[in-house]
């Protein structure tokens, strides 16, 4: 049978197009698809799909262009299509990063490029892909082989001085997904300017040039470093290592990414020998087929479900679980060393207060504390995270946000020397100064050499945690995600955001507001008085301060706002019709016969401010 012409399948697209079942973006995109000479050899699998009738799938994949955003490109791998990850988009991605490190690099030199990759579906196929594209401009390639951690790469980028570099993964996205991740010298994902550089030369790529990958290793434009790499990496984050006892059983699973990379040999090298995979996790494999939902994200308890009950059931100490490209550590303990103890996980806010007092008691130990050091965290992670610092007398930088190419940004800005701690509530943590990005492997050794000290006086993470809340307060958070589904769902959000920071709630789960911050536009203001300005980053975040702890509303003598306690921040998601709010509840310093009270009532807190905002967004 003879196939469809070019004027049928272009017929073909003004009839769908006619009836409503393709949008214009959709229509136009894909004749040009199947007209220009730039998508010629994405011809033959558009026709198929064309052939077949498959509008739906097509209508998904065309009515825009996928976005080149601040930190990359992310999105769901199809073989055709502007609004997917596909060898077109990705080729644009690494040509616009040609181009635009063409155009800031003095004229003569020679740019480099660090490119590594994870577990995922045709993850080393889109690295060499990037890597053929760069090689076409003029460009020297690091590439790693085999699956590698995106804090390796981070390590790379930093360790061969290269220009740029390139993380293929969509972290603990959906199996259907894939991403590239963009960072630039220094080893920190790209900032302005040049991020918004780099997305003026994506968008406005024309012809994606090639040049042979096993060409360019036979002449030396291509090396692989895995092996120096590896061994040196490993090195940097065992610096961060603190003498101490190493009795402990650890369980952990890499949730089928590249974890045994790096968080193995880092924890097998500061000594713990007690420490095993999870057998259903520890393949690699893109389909995270023994996850939960298939969504290998330690942020979620219930991926952490089946390595619990098997240390429950072999005596184990402690679970830790790192992500597919290893940069985000979950964990879980028991509650107490009694046997048969219930255990429970950690959330990333507690993870974070744990993991500074340990980061800070490491490096006291080795010697190397000083006047200045500091610890970095975000606007929306757990006051907790400040008074812990703080009471070791460290300096806190919690203005930082979301994003922890913010938080690395401060640590060269404040001074690389005095860096101790870096965190953020998503589960992401960097101790040391080898990388410019969070790293599961070093949050592991914090965790297993606090959990081993902790053992060997017979106590928990979680009994470490009450430590806390006794000396700094209880605090309790909760993050909560409201999705507006539908065509108006964009504009809807959109309406949310302004009605909040035009007019602000009087109260939230009982608690008056006694301040309103606005990140967009750096103002803050109390209830009848008029805005005033602050220093920071504009962003599109509201956060309300809440009443409850006594001076909570009041601005501290140096000007800064007091750590969070009792409030709610509103943010919504740049590309999908989403609200997240971050609820935040504490109380002051109590004895500890009160606490188990205190945290049911922070939890009913945390219940009403969630009923109370539900009910102010209608849902």
């Amino acid at each position: 049978m003879t196939p469809p012409s070019l004027a049928q399948r272009l017929a073909a697209i003004d009839a769908a197009h006619a009836a409503g079942t393709i949008t214009d973006h959709s229509a136009r995109t894909m004749r040009a698809w199947l007209t220009e000479p730039r998508y010629a050899e994405f011809v033959p699998e558009l026709a198929a799909r064309i052939d077949a009738g498959a509008w739906k799938e097509l209508d998904d994949v065309y009515w825009t262009v996928i976005p080149f955003g601040t930190g990359g490109r992310r999105g769901t791998m199809y073989p055709v299509g502007s609004n997917a990850i596909n060898d077109r988009t990705i080729g644009e991605s690494a040509q616009g990063l040609a181009d635009y490190v063409r155009s800031v690099v003095p004229a003569g030199d020679t740019p480099t490029c660090s490119i590594a990759y994870d577990t995922r579906h045709r993850s080393e196929h889109f690295a060499k892909l990037c890597a053929e594209v760069l090689l076409a401009a003029g460009f020297r390639i690091f590439f790693l082989r085999g699956f590698r951690s995106t804090p390796e790469l981070s390590f790379t980028v930093r360790a061969t001085n290269s220009t740029c570099g390139i993380m293929v993964t969509a972290s603990h996205n959906p199996p259907s997904d894939n991403a590239v991740k963009v960072y630039w010298s220094g080893g920190v994902q790209v900032l302005p300017p040049h991020d918004k550089g780099i997305i003026d030369r994506v968008m406005t790529v024309d012809v994606v040039r090639r040049a042979s990958f096993e060409a360019a290793v036979a002449d030396g434009r291509v090396t692989f470093v895995e092996e120096a790499m590896d061994k040196a990496f490993v090195a940097a984050v065992l610096a961060q290592s603190a003498p101490g006892p190493r009795d402990l059983s650890i369980l952990y699973t890499p949730l089928h990414g590249v974890g045994a990379s790096a968080v193995v040999p880092v924890l097998r090298g500061a000594g713990f020998e007690r420490l095993r995979l999870y057998g259903p996790h520890e393949k690699p494999d893109g389909d995270f087929p023994n996850v939960p939902g298939h969504v290998a994200n330690p942020e979620n308890p219930a991926v952490l479900t089946g390595p619990i009950e098997e240390a429950k059931a072999r005596g184990d100490d402690l679970v830790l679980a790192s992500d597919p490209d290893c940069d985000r550590l979950g964990a879980a303990a028991p509650l107490t060393r009694q046997p048969g103890s219930a255990w429970a996980t950690l959330s990333g806010n507690q993870l974070s207060a744990l993991l500074c007092d340990q980061a800070i008691a490491g490096r006291k130990a080795r010697g190397q504390g000083q006047p200045g050091d500091f610890i970095v965290t975000t606007l929306v992670t757990s006051g907790l995270v400040r008074r812990v610092a703080e009471a070791h007398g460290l300096k806190v930088d919690d203005t930082e946000l979301v994003g922890f190419k913010w938080i690395c940004s401060a640590i060269d800005r404040l001074g690389p020397e005095h860096f101790v701690f870096g965190t953020e509530e998503s589960h992401g943590y960097l101790a040391g100064t080898h990388v410019r990005d969070k790293d599961a492997s070093v949050a592991a050794l914090l965790m297993a050499e606090q959990t081993a000290v902790l053992a060997a006086a017979g106590r928990t993470p979680h009994e470490k945690l009450d430590e806390l809340f006794l000396r700094h307060g209880c605090h309790q958070e909760r993050q909560i995600s409201i999705m507006l589904p539908g065509a108006s769902g964009m504009d809807r959000m959109q309406e949310i955001m302004a009605t909040l920071r035009a007019r602000p709630p009087a109260a939230l789960g009982g608690l008056d507001v006694v301040r309103t911050r606005d990140q967009a536009s750096l103002t803050s203001w109390t209830p009848g008085s008029p805005p005033t300005a602050y220093e920071g980053v504009k962003s599109d975040l509201v956060i309300f301060d809440l009443a409850g702890l006594e001076g909570a509303g009041a601005l501290q003598a140096d000007g800064r706002f007091p750590p969070l306690a009792n409030a709610v921040a509103a943010r919504p998601s740049g590309t999908e019709p989403k609200i997240k709010f971050y609820l935040f509840t504490a109380a002051a310093p109590a004895a500890a016969r009160e606490l188990g009270a205190t945290k049911q009532a922070l939890t009913a807190r945390l219940d009403a401010l969630e009923r109370d905002l539900r009910a102010l967004v209608g849902v």
